[in-house]
């Protein structure tokens, strides 16, 4: 039977977790990528142990800030998304809220792919959404037939590279997100030339 220590205890341990990830966003926005786990201790208030006993490196301390941002600004995003009547409004929804969240955390994505953090398993809802969303905008015919999964897949990835040239917070990534609509429309589309398979290392968010 858990006791009332031991829920007091579960307690202490679950608001210094939220503290050190809170934490962790503002020092790797303020620092950059190779921001010091000691700076995230002293600024979430907890010693060095406690956030080694939760977080005993950096590639978990990352993944676990990645997850809490996933969580919060795109699973909801998604949501929207998937119940929009009009799919391609879907999918402006999904691209718009990804493109910002990554521009806010673009210093924890390159502390991510510094660390390993990074894994399949974080992007896959929003990969099998846009997935998803492209299938009903073909049906409906609002986007081009001739576009594939891994295609939408790696306009993501492009559309993500467009943040590392231009300044954070600067939304300029908008004006692309704009191109890239118009070429998935099927008015006046080119056929497309014969798709390459993915190599080892594609990801859409690095």
């Amino acid at each position: 039977m858990t006791t009332e220590t031991e829920r007091h205890l579960r307690a202490d341990a679950a608001r210094n977790a939220e503290r050190i990830l809170r934490a962790a966003r503002e020092v790797y926005a303020d620092v950059g990528p190779e921001a010091p786990l000691d700076e995230i201790a002293r600024r979430a208030g907890v010693g060095t142990r406690t956030l080694y006993r939760r977080f005993p490196n950096k590639e978990e301390l990352v993944r676990a800030v990645l997850e809490q941002s996933f969580a919060e600004d795109l699973t909801p995003a998604i949501e929207r998304a998937l119940n929009d009547d009009d799919p391609r409004n879907g999918l402006v929804t999904l691209l718009e809220a990804m493109l910002s969240m990554v521009d806010r955390d673009r210093n924890t994505l390159a502390a991510a792919n510094n660390s390993g953090a990074l894994t399949t398993e974080i992007s896959a809802p929003l990969l099998d959404s846009l997935t998803l969303l492209t299938r009903r905008g073909q049906q409906a015919g609002l986007i081009r037939a001739d576009l594939v999964p891994e295609d939408t897949h790696r306009i993501l990835g492009m559309l993500v590279s467009v943040l590392w040239s231009t300044a954070p917070r600067a939304d300029g990534w908008r004006r692309y997100v704009a191109l890239v609509l118009d070429a998935l429309s099927p008015e006046g589309a080119t056929p497309l030339p014969p798709l390459t398979p993915f190599v080892r290392g594609d990801n859409c968010l690095m």
